[in-house]
């Protein structure tokens, strides 16, 4: 099963690919406010590394946070695209072995359907002003 592990909580973001459980390549950059205008090329840059494209993908691992909202709601929300537009399953995980976790659960057959995140506290909503 090729797999896209996702991780954008933080300024410098991450992907790997993975066959089952073997990581084929991977890569971090500094994404930080970018993030949106960088991270579809990056996912497109990292599967035609391996030779692959887009609908090779078959089941995406997504670091659920808690992190960064900005960058927890990018990057899932682009995860969640990719999972719903090629029906592939996805799943979201947490901790220091998320990929592992998430990995397996793929391999075991889980789908989340939608990654959803953990920011790490709760919303602060403020009232309107008038």
């Amino acid at each position: 099963m090729l797999i896209i592990t996702i991780r954008t909580d933080k300024p410098e973001a991450e992907l790997a690919v993975y066959e089952d459980q073997k990581c084929l390549t991977s890569l971090s950059w500094l994404a930080h406010r970018q993030l949106a205008e960088t991270i579809h090329q990056q996912i497109k840059d990292i599967l035609k590394k391996v030779g692959k494209d887009w609908a090779d993908i078959e089941g995406l691992v997504c670091y659920q946070g808690p992190g960064s909202f900005t960058g927890l709601r990018i990057g899932l929300t682009v995860a969640n695209a990719i999972a719903y537009s090629y029906d592939r399953p996805i799943v979201a995980t947490a901790g220091d072995d998320w990929q592992q976790q998430g990995i397996k659960r793929l391999l075991n057959g889980q789908n989340d359907k939608l990654a959803l995140p953990e920011y790490g506290a709760t919303a602060n909503i403020t009232l309107p002003r008038k």
